[in-house]
């Protein structure tokens, strides 16, 4: 019996490593925006935002691109009807920080389940415009270009791997669009 006990012991030891090494997606998104009519999107940057370096900044389009790609989107110079930012942590915490929209921007807790109504309307819920992300998460806003406004927002920890950068950053970035575009909810 002690045996069996000493042997659970190390092997839940033996794992906690890695679960915690396990990269965490999360997501949210504007609730009644029907993410069916978009096709096109294109890249902006955020101002103040710079990339860590350029083949860093690459691979991470390059895997968002292929995301994409996969969801049916297509990636156009002029006339897109989404804007697409990334921010990623690395190597320490940093603050990010929204694309600017012409009534005002939402905040990093934006809508979390609550109802704010049509995220269209005239006045703004918040002109909070930073947070903080930990070390090597990837952080993927997603604008309406029309509107100028943030319709999806989603956060992948662990997302770079200074071993094994393009390996997980390719199961980083398919883990966080897997439930891109959101499914539209039935009304009752």
């Amino acid at each position: 019996m002690k045996l069996r006990i000493l042997l659970f012991v190390f092997v839940a030891t033996a794992c906690i490593p890695v679960i915690a090494m396990a990269q965490n997606a999360t997501y949210n998104y504007a609730r009644g925006v029907n993410f069916n009519q978009y096709s096109t999107y294109q890249w902006v940057s955020i101002e103040g935002v710079a990339a860590p370096d350029p083949h860093l900044d690459e691979a991470i389009k390059q895997a968002i691109d292929a995301q994409l790609a996969a969801k049916g989107l297509t990636k156009s110079k002029d006339g897109a009807q989404l804007y697409i930012a990334y921010q990623v942590g690395f190597p320490r915490e940093k603050e990010i920080a929204q694309y600017p929209g012409p009534r005002g921007t939402y905040g990093p807790d934006w809508p979390y389940g609550r109802d704010y109504g049509d995220i269209y309307s005239s006045s703004p819920i918040s002109t909070a415009t930073s947070a903080t992300i930990q070390v090597g998460n990837l952080v993927l806003d997603i604008y309406d270009s029309s509107h100028k406004e943030l319709v999806w927002r989603g956060n992948v920890s662990r997302a770079i791997d200074p071993d094994n950068k393009r390996n997980s950053l390719n199961k980083a970035v398919a883990k966080l669009l897997k439930k891109y575009p959101p499914k539209a909810k039935k009304k009752a």
